[in-house]
């Protein structure tokens, strides 16, 4: 075979400009046989004809593809008229060559069966389809199989599925076709896809009852389509959703005729996975877990009794389409009723929520800005707002019982509850949107809709798209204008569609879109999970009413608002503390314009004020904070000394003790609420949220104590303290992990400045002023504030208790732990350090106590006994009654308790050895103590994960509560909003929860069996 002379380059270099990027092998193919449309020696096509057929090439998505493959399927015996038909026929050269630049499978299958490009031709009936369908496997279409009755299919197994597939191809190739020539529009291409998969499980249904035995027991069954399929706008590549209905005939056993139902759709099901896609029936009454076939009778009980709202939001699309039509017709007549008084079931509300987050919370955050399904702006916003309002409108409005999205987008607009011009943007974007879906599926007939990452595929979906360079730059450049254009208006539009109509229905001002009457309104709002949508409705007119700039500004930020909130908690609660925050701040210059320009500060706020109460409680007292949320840097947490440096900087302004600790407590209520925010924004983690709680409560104690002990020398008119004094922190803010509801455990230390003995006037003297700041400090941050809660310093852990003097000096402290000092109190010691006042003193109280807390050779085996003993009495005595102790978080089984006590015993026995024990904060010694190996690495990480599950819980708990609390709730709206605190997704059952601390205190209870205990 002589092979063929080499091209000469110039053909190359012009082809090249004609879109081909493998120009070399493009100037050869169409040089050569079979093609031969391009003369090398003049370097032009070889006719007009020509010209016409390689300018239509490079104008594919995919030039070079599109050559390939037509010069191989023109080179067959089946293709031998397939160039001139080129030439002669523009329709099927804007047909064939579309789908050759864009279906990489689709052109392999014409590589295979090449006659089938005459399916491209006019004459071609695309409403043949079903006659073709059932030909292949000898299926009769004018006797179709409805359960055993029918013609059984001639064609049987493997020899059934090659055939069906080859024929759905031949019909997806014809579909395809003038979808890419733009021959079809979008919703004939859809309803074509949908009969087509109605024409092919019919075709399976045939194949199925050929499998069947000839005694089997007759039945009746019908396929009824759900999701796309039903509502007849199927994609290229889908799975196909369907529920199947049996009934007996002919006085048939019903279970006997349900195995037989049952066997035929298994078998069906498997044919259509071999021909074409998959089959899904998990859209059936309990999903996997139910029965694949069902009567009548059992559907309409469960429906009845059992079944969720998004179940009857999937029926909006039910359809029969093989089968027994007439059973099936019988199946939407009974369900029809139901789908249509769905929005006035009890779990409504939860469930319309939980429909709304699966539309983001599955998306992998790697592929979510490329998803355009089912990210913000995608395709399941369109379908999903369209659906929700349909199940609220519908229930008086028969013109929306269509299951259809794009019709019934129409209804929406023709009713009045979406605008003209709002419709028309939504229908373009979902047009959009989904072509763009088809031809990423189309290309290697897969199921997809995330968009390709790379610039050189971008760039194909920009051609297949039909886009050419413009002044936006290349096909991909014009394409992701477009896009990006689209997501935009589909996300604005979404927010829109839902919420801007509630404050039409009760602003005051002049429109000219759709108004919602109050009941539809408050319908709405119930819907996006407002239990009082009434109360919802005030707050909103309240805020927007009049024709101020502030009221307009409201109407433009509620609408995002309202979206934000129908994602949290309590929603309800969040509107109303916004309504609050607008009237102290609405009046001030920057608060409306802060919350319209923050990117993100809406979507912060609404979280915010709808999930916590205590952040909400806080914020109302100081509103100002909220320009916290205005960025992450501003939530970082600050260091004690910066606190302090506030706290002094302020008080220093102020005339009186009473004041100056006002505007302390001013400047801790910013932290506590700048704290409280990074914890619930998940941009602190546990022990930074405790770190930062215990820092600002140092820094509050020694802003107080300056202004105590200035109020005293004022009082007893002293030009000096003749004393040094000391606070030494116990406790949680000893270890540095106060919560948010914790106390401030502390002790007072004095002594005089050059630690010798003083005369009893002036002992008396010392003593009496040093009692005297304690008690100033005391008053002064314990007093009552209706704008902050006040801190409670308490100093119960020192010796003797209440009985024992409020302070004492350092060698009465020692004194004391010399003789008098029981087990507990070394114990509690090991968490005392200073944290106010005389730094040196501090230095000497911890100096005093090591020994003490840290005794040589450890812990005595009487001071052992005494320990567990006394904690026995506390597992079995200091639990309230009615607590659960599996979720109680302080004294419960695996609790802080229980964990904390573990490493204090470590402590107290090896601390005087090991040094690395001798900290105050129980991670760092339960570390330490692991680092040592006085306890198994794996216990200690199971103590970790234990006491920071614990201590996240309690945070959590007086977060949502805005009270303190230590017991895990077991239902409810709290268990819910706790969860969302902890970082459990939206939608997460809370018993998840629940189940995990018990988990983690299981574990954490048997290491301190282990380890405490010693059993």
């Amino acid at each position: 075979m002589t092979a063929a002379p080499e091209v000469p380059p110039r053909v190359a270099g012009r082809l090249s400009r004609l879109s081909f990027a493998e120009a070399a092998t493009a100037a050869q193919l169409l040089v050569d046989e079979p093609l031969a449309w391009w003369n090398a020696a003049t370097n032009a096509p070889v006719s007009d004809a020509a010209a016409v057929v390689v300018a239509a090439l490079g104008r594919t998505a995919d030039p070079d593809g599109a050559l390939n493959a037509l010069a191989e399927i023109a080179g067959t015996h089946e293709g031998r008229g397939l160039r001139e038909a080129l030439e002669l026929l523009p329709e099927l050269r804007a047909r064939l060559l579309a789908l050759l630049g864009v279906s990489v499978e689709l052109a392999n299958h014409l590589r295979v069966h090449p006659a089938d490009w005459q399916v491209l031709l006019d004459d071609f009936d695309l409403t043949g389809a079903g006659r073709r369908i059932a030909a292949s496997v000898g299926a009769d279409v004018d006797d179709p199989v409805t359960g055993t009755g029918g013609t059984r299919a001639t064609v049987r197994g493997l020899d059934a599925v090659y055939a069906l597939r080859d024929a759905y191809r031949r019909e997806l190739l014809a579909i395809a076709g003038r979808d890419l020539s733009g021959d079809l529009d979008l919703r004939v291409v859809t309803e074509l896809l949908a009969d087509l998969a109605g024409h092919t499980v019919q075709a399976g249904l045939a194949v199925a009852l050929a499998e069947q035995p000839d005694d089997a027991a007759p039945c009746r069954l019908a396929v009824i389509a759900m999701g796309k399929t039903g509502s007849r706008e199927l994609n290229y590549v889908s799975d196909v959703d369907v529920v199947f209905v049996a009934e007996p005939t002919d006085d048939a056993d019903t279970d006997a005729a349900l195995l037989t139902a049952s066997r035929m759709a298994g078998e069906m099901m498997q044919v259509c996975r071999g021909a074409a896609w998959e089959i899904d029936p998990n859209l059936r009454p309990e999903g996997k877990d139910g029965a694949l076939v069902r009567t009548l009778a059992s559907h309409e009980a469960y429906y009845k009794r059992w079944a969720s709202t998004w179940e009857f939001q999937a029926l909006l699309k039910a359809r029969p389409i093989a089968g027994d039509l007439a059973l099936g017709e019988d199946y939407a007549h009974v369900i029809a009723p139901m789908i249509w008084t769905a929005a006035e079931r009890p779990n409504f509300v939860a469930d319309v929520r939980a429909m709304r987050r699966r539309v983001v919370d599955h998306i992998p955050k790697h592929i979510a800005a490329r998803d355009i399904k089912l990210s913000h702006g995608g395709l399941r916003d369109v379908e999903f707002a369209v659906q929700l309002l349909q199940l609220v409108h519908g229930r008086a409005d028969e013109t929306l019982h269509v299951p259809e999205t794009l019709p019934a987008l129409d209804a929406l607009r023709n009713g009045g509850y979406v605008g003209r011009d709002d419709a028309v943007s939504l229908i373009d974007a979902y047009r959009f949107l989904r072509a763009t879906e088809h031809r990423l599926q189309l290309r290697r007939l897969r199921r997809t809709h995330v968009l390709p990452d790379d610039p050189e595929t971008l760039e194909w979906v920009g051609r297949a798209m039909g886009y050419r360079p413009d002044h936006r730059g290349s096909s991909r450049a014009v394409f992701e204008a477009e896009w990006n254009l689209h997501v935009r208006e589909v996300r604005r539009l979404h927010e829109k569609l839902f919420y801007r109509p509630l404050l039409e229905a009760v602003a005051r001002v002049p429109s000219a879109e759709l108004r919602l009457t109050p009941t539809e309104a408050g319908r709405r709002l119930e819907a996006l999970g407002f239990n009082d949508p009434a109360g919802a409705l005030r707050h909103i007119e309240s805020l927007t009413q009049g024709l101020s700039r502030r009221a307009a500004l409201q109407r433009t930020l509620l609408p995002v608002l309202l979206s934000e909130l129908a994602d949290v908690p309590d929603a309800d609660a969040g509107l109303l503390a916004y309504r609050k925050l607008s009237d102290d701040l609405g009046s001030t210059p920057w608060y409306l314009r802060f919350l319209r320009d923050g990117d993100t500060v809406v979507s912060r706020l609404a979280y915010v004020l709808g999930t916590s109460r205590y952040a909400a409680r806080m914020l109302g007292r100081a509103p100002d904070a909220l320009r916290m949320l205005g960025s992450a840097e501003q939530l970082r947490p600050r260091e004690s000394k910066e606190i302090l440096s506030s706290m002094r900087e302020t008080a220093e302004r102020q005339d009186t003790p009473g004041t100056a600790v006002t505007a302390v407590r001013a400047v801790r209520r910013q932290e506590l609420l700048r704290t409280a925010f990074a914890d619930l924004l998940e941009v602190s983690d546990v022990r930074q949220v405790c770190a930062a709680l215990s820092a600002t409560t140092e820094a509050t104690l020694e802003a107080a104590l300056q202004v105590a002990t200035r109020s005293v020398l004022d009082r007893r008119h002293l030009d000096e303290l003749p004393i040094r004094f000391a606070v030494i922190a116990m406790g949680r803010l000893g270890g540095a992990e106060v919560g948010y509801s914790s106390d401030a455990d502390v002790m007072f230390v004095h002594d005089s400045f050059d630690g010798e003995a003083t005369g009893a006037a002036d002992g008396e003297l010392a003593s009496n002023v040093a009692r005297d700041i304690a008690g100033e400090l005391r008053a002064l941050l314990g007093a009552p504030s209706s704008s902050d809660l006040p801190l409670v310093v308490d100093a119960d852990l020192r010796p003797e208790g209440r009985s024992g003097p409020l302070v004492r000096t350092l060698a009465a402290y020692e004194r004391y732990y010399g003789r008098w000092s029981s087990p507990w109190e070394a114990q509690a010691l090991l968490r005392a350090r200073p944290v106010a006042g005389d730094a040196e003193l501090g230095r000497l109280f911890v100096q005093m106590i090591d020994p003490v807390r840290y005794p040589i050779g450890g812990v005595s085996p009487a001071d052992l006994l005494e320990i567990r003993r006394l904690k026995g009495r506390i597992d079995s005595e200091r639990l309230p009654r009615g607590a659960d102790p599996t979720t109680h978080t302080k004294l419960g089984r695996g609790g802080l308790a229980d964990i904390e006590w573990t490493v204090q015993l470590l402590q107290l026995g090896h601390g005087a050895e090991v040094l690395e024990l001798r900290t105050t904060r129980t991670l760092d010694a339960l570390a330490a103590a692991a680092h040592a190996d006085l306890i198994d690495g794996d216990q200690a990480d199971v103590l970790d994960t234990a006491w920071r599950f614990a201590t996240r819980v309690r945070n959590a708990l007086m977060l949502v509560r805005d009270k303190p609390g230590d017991q895990l709730p077991d239902m409810g709206a709290e268990l819910v909003a706790v969860a969302r605190v902890l970082g459990y997704p939206r939608g997460t059952d809370p018993g998840q929860l629940i189940d995990d601390y018990r988990r983690a205190g299981r574990r954490a209870r048997k290491v301190v069996e282990d380890v405490f205990y010693g059993s």
